[in-house]
């Protein structure tokens, strides 16, 4: 039978395939900022063999440790905070990065990030790290992690937009590979 945490994990990850993804394969419509209405997520969700309740959604919320989710004010609406493949506009105001941040992603990449840079893929934007560890983390899903720091600060300087999203994940449109330390390997 499982455990509270595994249904709650198991929703969570629901989540994120229908607010960042595919929305669509529910029948579920987002707004333009990426916000659905609970009950119609709701309602969506069992239409189609997933049960969720308020109560399951607010503790995925509160509980999920990478902060990936937000309900609105109101507490009636919720949306993924980053890492959409699905066109959304988040509202995020452009800001100075700090010095340098960090992209974690695994080695077998390298080759790829020499020749054309980070780039966003099917997501809308290159996630970067404040935290080396957390960079870490992130390469270590993907196979043998390598940190690659990036020299955020110079790339603001030269025009390049930096947002950073409600959980703290750094956002930019690319990382040329000029901007872009190796860290030796």
């Amino acid at each position: 039978m499982p455990t509270m945490a595994n249904i709650l994990e198991k929703h969570s990850k629901f989540l994120s395939f229908v607010l960042r993804h595919k929305p669509d394969a529910i029948g579920l419509t987002l707004d333009a900022e990426g916000w659905a209405h609970l009950p119609t997520l709701i309602s969506c969700a069992a239409a189609h063999g997933t049960q969720l309740d308020l109560e399951q959604i607010r503790e995925i919320v509160r509980s999920n440790d990478k902060q990936r989710f937000a309900l609105d004010e109101a507490g009636q609406r919720i949306r993924a905070n980053q890492g959409h493949s699905v066109a959304v506009e988040l509202g995020l105001q452009v800001v100075t990065p700090p010095e340098t941040l960090y992209h974690g992603t695994a080695t077998r990449f390298l080759d790829s990030i020499r020749e054309q840079g980070l780039k966003a893929g099917s997501r809308q934007h290159v996630h970067l790290s404040a935290l080396r560890d957390t960079a870490v983390n992130v390469g270590s899903r993907h196979g043998k992690p390598q940190v690659l720091v990036v020299n955020a600060r110079a790339m603001h300087e030269q025009g390049h937009a930096f947002y950073c999203s409600d959980n703290g994940v750094w956002l930019t449109d690319a990382v040329p590979v000029g901007f872009i330390d190796f860290g030796g390997e």
